[in-house]
């Protein structure tokens, strides 16, 4: 058992992403949030997707990606299992914006990043 451990009386992960769980089926995604309410959306409501930078790494998620509906939407962490596949589909999506994803991955400054909007 490590100093922290003791002092705090659980471990710290070294992958806050770890704590996440995604699970996805071909109606819905799900993401179970370590500190917060469960999360879900269906994959017909998305309305927009956008990936968020923020500074809270690296002891926090700090790049994610939100498919977002109406009325809410699912925060996924760039690191955590799920997110690749959740990605793969998405990518797929008619209009979908390769290069803010690229400016998103090469920005080191809060900001957000409209991959994807609906079509009205």
């Amino acid at each position: 058992m490590g100093i922290l451990d003791r002092l705090c009386g659980k471990s710290i992960s070294k992958n806050p992403e770890e704590e996440y769980i995604i699970p996805i089926t071909d109606e819905s995604i799900k993401v179970e949030h370590p500190d917060r309410e469960t999360e879900t959306i269906l994959w017909k409501d998305i309305e927009s997707i956008k990936l968020i930078n923020t500074d809270n790494g690296p002891f926090a998620p700090d790049v994610w990606l939100a498919l977002i509906d109406k009325n809410t939407g699912c925060l996924i962490p760039q690191r955590t299992k799920g997110f690749e596949t959740v990605y793969a589909i998405v990518s797929e999506y008619e209009n979908f914006n390769f290069e803010n994803f690229i400016e998103s991955i090469s920005c080191t400054d809060n900001g957000e990043f409209l991959l994807w909007k609906k079509e009205e």
